[in-house]
Parts: C-alpha cells; sequence; structure tokens
C-alpha cells in the first residue's frame, strides 16, 4: 500500500511494497480471546499469536495485522472483554481513563510480540490497523485516536505503517481518522466505486485507493435469511476497483465458524443475535470448498495477472444483577438463579434470555421479544431461571451491552429478591469429563426444557471434515470430544447444521457428543452427520439489512 508502482517479480526485504503477486491475509486478534480476566492472558493453543504469524510467514503469506482493542468481526463486543463493563459507566473506545488504562495494559501485551515480525524487522506483517470504523461510533474522540497511535508508535516504532478502516462516506471518514494514519475505506459490490474511492481521496488526496473490507457476501441473523451476494455481482465490483488500479482485500474470502459462544449481535431497531455460521456466502464456504463466487473472482484477476494453473494466490482473511458486575469470570452461557415464591401467576422480566421452570419447565422469555410468562405454582415451591447470553452488540453505539437481569424479575408486581446465583462453568466440566459417567441411561429422554444428552459414535477409517443437523431439537449447544462446537436454534434458522472440523474427531475409538438442550428434546433423541451444510429461509426472516 506504500507504493503506487507495481515491482515485477518478489517483494524484496525491508521494502515496504505490495507486490500484485504475493499472497496475504488480514489477521485479526480478539483482545477478548486472550485476556478473559484482568491480567490473565492466554497464548496456548488455538490463541497462540506468535506461532500462527510464524505458520503463515512459512507459507509465503504477507500479513495485514488488525490486533484491536476493536475489531468488529461480528466477533462477541468486537473484541472488547466483557469485564470492561464491571465499572458500570465507562466510555468504551474513547479517551476515559479506565478505558485506556485497560488498552494499554493489553497492548504493552500484545505488540511486543508483533515488532519482531514487521517487514521491516524481516518478518511478513506489512501493516497494523489502529482503529476499526472508527467514524460509526457515536464517540468521535480525536484524543482517543491520538493515544492509540502515540502508543502504537512506542511500542512498534516509526517505520510501521499504521492504518484505519471506515465506511466509504466523508462523514465516517472525518471521525474516523487521523493524521499519521493513513485511511482505508470498505465498501462491497452495490457501492459506486468511483464515489467511495471519492471519499478516501477526501482524506488521503495521494497514496494507493484501499477498500481493506470488500463485501463478498454477508453474515447471517437468527430468525433472519441466509445471506447470498451473486458472484456476477462481486466480479463486477472486482473488477472495476482492478481497472483503477486500486488494493482490494475481500471480507470474507473464506467463510468461518463462530465456535463457542464468540458470535456477536447487532442491534437494528431490534436485537439481532449472529449465528454461529459465519460461511458468509463467502467465495470459499464455512467448510474450505470452493464455489462459484471463487472462480468468477478468479476470472477477473487473471485478466489483470497471469496466473499458473492450480495456484491458488489471495486469502482473507444486584439480586440477580448484571452478569459482568459479578466478577465470576462468567462472560458466556449460562447463569443458573433460584429463588421460592408464593403461590401466583405473571411473571415479568427484561433484558435477558431467560428458560424458567418449577420443577417442570414453564417456558422461555427472550430480548426483545416475549417478557412475561404465566406459571402456575404452590407457596414454597423453587423458581429456577437459567439466563443465557446469545452474544453481545459488536457494531454500532451500544457496546455497553450487558448482560443478565438488567432490571427486577417480577411475580404479581413483586419483585423477587433472595436469590442463589451460580455460574455456571460448562466447558471446563465437559472437558473433564462431565456427564458422561454422571447421568445414567436414557435418564432425560425425550424431556421438556434444559437438560443434557451424550452419546458416542465412531468415525469410519479417516475422520473428514463433516455437518451435523439436528432432527426435532429446539436450541442449544453441541460439544464434541470437549470441543465447543457452537449454538444450534434450527426453528429459527437460518442455519441448520453445525460444521464439524475433521481435526477434532477421532479414529479407532469413541468420540464423545456431548448436547445441552434448553427449551426440549424429541422424544427419541439423536443427530444426523451430513457432508453438505443446510441453511433455510425462515417464515420471520425480513429484507437483510447491512451496516
Amino acid at each position: 500500500w506504500a507504493s503506487e508502482r507495481e515491482r515485477p517479480g518478489r517483494c524484496p526485504r525491508r521494502m515496504l511494497c505490495l507486490c500484485r503477486r504475493c499472497p496475504l491475509c488480514m489477521v485479526y486478534v480478539p483482545w477478548n480471546y486472550h485476556e478473559p480476566q484482568p491480567g490473565v492472558y492466554d497464548f496456548t493453543g488455538d490463541r497462540d499469536v506468535e506461532a500462527f504469524l510464524d505458520l503463515a510467514a512459512e507459507l509465503g503469506l504477507l500479513v495485514i495485522l488488525r490486533p484491536g482493542p476493536y475489531i468488529c468481526a461480528e466477533w462477541d463486543m468486537g473484541g472488547l472483554p466483557a469485564w470492561l463493563l464491571w465499572k458500570a459507566d465507562i466510555i468504551l473506545r474513547s479517551s476515559d481513563p479506565a478505558y485506556l488504562a485497560a488498552v494499554d495494559a493489553w497492548l504493552h501485551v500484545l505488540l511486543p510480540k508483533i515488532k519482531p515480525r514487521l517487514y521491516q524487522h524481516g518478518g511478513n506483517i506489512i501493516s497494523v490497523q489502529v482503529e476499526n470504523e472508527y467514524g460509526s461510533y457515536y464517540a468521535c474522540d480525536p484524543s482517543y485516536l491520538q493515544h492509540l497511535l502515540g502508543t502504537f508508535r512506542a511500542l512498534l516504532g516509526p517505520e510501521v505503517l499504521l492504518f484505519t478502516t471506515d465506511g466509504a462516506q466523508v462523514e465516517e471518514l472525518r471521525c474516523g481518522t487521523l493524521q499519521g494514519l493513513y485511511a482505508t475505506v470498505d465498501f462491497g459490490p452495490d457501492s459506486n466505486v468511483t464515489e467511495a474511492f471519492g471519499a478516501q481521496r477526501h482524506i488521503e488526496p495521494r497514496g494507493p485507493l484501499v477498500n481493506s473490507e470488500y463485501y463478498t457476501g454477508w453474515l447471517d441473523y437468527w430468525g433472519g435469511p441466509h445471506a447470498s451476494t451473486s458472484a456476477t455481482l462481486v466480479a463486477r465490483g472486482l473488477a472495476d476497483m482492478l481497472q483503477l488500479g486500486a488494493n482490494v482485500n475481500m471480507y470474507m474470502f473464506h467463510g468461518g465458524t463462530n465456535f463457542a459462544y464468540w458470535s456477536g449481535a447487532d442491534f437494528k431497531g431490534q436485537y439481532k443475535p449472529v449465528t454461529t455460521s459465519y460461511d458468509y456466502d463467502a467465495p470459499l464456504s464455512e467448510a474450505g470448498d470452493p464455489t462459484e463466487k471463487l472462480f468468477a473472482i478468479r476470472t477477473v484477476i487473471s485478466k489483470v495477472l497471469s496466473l499458473t494453473g492450480g495456484e491458488a494466490v489471495l486469502s482473507s482473511a444486584a439480586c440477580p444483577g448484571k452478569r459482568e458486575q459479578r466478577g465470576a469470570g462468567q462472560g458466556h452461557l449460562c447463569t443458573h438463579s433460584r429463588e421460592s415464591l408464593s403461590p401466583s401467576v405473571g411473571l415479568g422480566c427484561s433484558g435477558a434470555a431467560l428458560t424458567l421452570w418449577l420443577q417442570e419447565y414453564q417456558g422461555t422469555l427472550e430480548r426483545d421479544g416475549q417478557t412475561e410468562l404465566h406459571v402456575k405454582g404452590k407457596a414454597g415451591d423453587t423458581l429456577d431461571v437459567l439466563l443465557e447470553n446469545m452474544g453481545r452488540i459488536s457494531f454500532g453505539a451500544n457496546f455497553n451491552d450487558f448482560k443478565g437481569l438488567l432490571g427486577n424479575l417480577s411475580l404479581d408486581s413483586r419483585p423477587l429478591s433472595k436469590w442463589l446465583i451460580y455460574p455456571l462453568a460448562i466447558d471446563a466440566a465437559i472437558q473433564q469429563g462431565w456427564p458422561h459417567a454422571a447421568l445414567p441411561k436414557s435418564s432425560c429422554r425425550g424431556r421438556a426444557g434444559p437438560a443434557f444428552y451424550t452419546g458416542t459414535f465412531e468415525t469410519p477409517g479417516i475422520a473428514w471434515d463433516t455437518f451435523v443437523k439436528f432432527p426435532g431439537w429446539s436450541k442449544g449447544q453441541l460439544w464434541i470430544n470437549g470441543f465447543n462446537l457452537g449454538r444450534y436454534w434450527p426453528h429459527e434458522g437460518p442455519q441448520q447444521t453445525l460444521f464439524v472440523p475433521g481435526s477434532i474427531l477421532r479414529v479407532g475409538c469413541p468420540n464423545n457428543i456431548t448436547v445441552l438442550e434448553l427449551e426440549g428434546a424429541p422424544l427419541n433423541p439423536f443427530l444426523l452427520f451430513l457432508d453438505q451444510p443446510l441453511f433455510n429461509r425462515t417464515l420471520s426472516h425480513s429484507p437483510l439489512d447491512k451496516k
């Protein structure tokens, strides 16, 4: 991006140019994935950023790094840790001292791991993003951007190319950019290319034209349609940009999966949680399979560059209280609360997804949905409430997205109190083998309401990638061999299957399955493994909104 002139052949070391023949990837670093508690860092296993970057270098990939602190990416809270909300009045993504102190502590851990891998030091990281779509955030705080710039420069040095990304509107770029940070734009194939790059030119009169997020598809929301963008439209938009000599990073080039609880949410008049699948209708599917869109893109590129046969040259890259106030490390699903009650009907709540039962399953309340439920009981009965986090908002102004009961839970207009609260560390328990030896066979057969189901299966021969379908199941979470594959919710759709990477499967010994069903399993519970994903259009779908 630092050079507008194409350099033939290989990119020379220590020259900050982006040769058009050099494959590259964009790498996001979610802060909340690596600092689950203040001052507690995890860079092990699939969180090993350094090993990942080194592997990319071995494969000959240049890297555009997006280390946060905010990444969006439809990731839970845009990558910001939920423990930031323990300070209820914190102003995120601003020069609020409490926020800056947390950011500085994080960057002083992360960026020293990055510095040796910068292009200027013989590494493969050619540029580093400082903020992401900040012009779409309400704060519009230039002092915050200036602080970030100073921190990145102090920790990475003066030579590294630092940049920002914003939507292709002058008003977004005005709040999202800062002198000393190269301003790039993002837009999809339905945008006017000339007007979009004209907005970038308004801020950056010279230098390369860069669309750092060219949207090849779009994300899915539970209860909405499966996103689909035509290959022809995507290819045409790419051709228009290449004809202008612009630089293009495709978002997404390869679809992916929001394993476990990492999917975020949007707020567009109402709360819209993102599905587990992040297939995105991308050129390479969630499972890495080529699509018609991939070949359409390849045809466009072949008219600009000479491609050798079979070679891929691109890649993308209180009382119950607020969950965040309890400080129990419970950032995701689930929390269990219990209270004794007097006989009555009429139960009201606000702000969370709740499953209620009085010895028997009573029903579920949802955010921006049903908030009152009639229950039957007698004096002394115990009311149990399971609170489920469907994902924190990851884009826009509603980042202080507290989870849990945001107000009183009332019975006949009387607030309930004296709750017993149990943070449930379900993942850790399942990884330690629970409940395989704890539940007798068929103890929960066909039961309504929350229950665990377990089983085993064997893989014949080689363990391939596969997809699992949930016939008759309602809503819940699935683990295979202790790995959390994410949330299923086939009634809402559009996602009907969960992606199962072959790498988590065992050959020659049983594979363990654990299902947490929240609302009710079929009478004869079973799962199906398929070789293709399934999506559908649900009755509740509406026209696809874009951010």
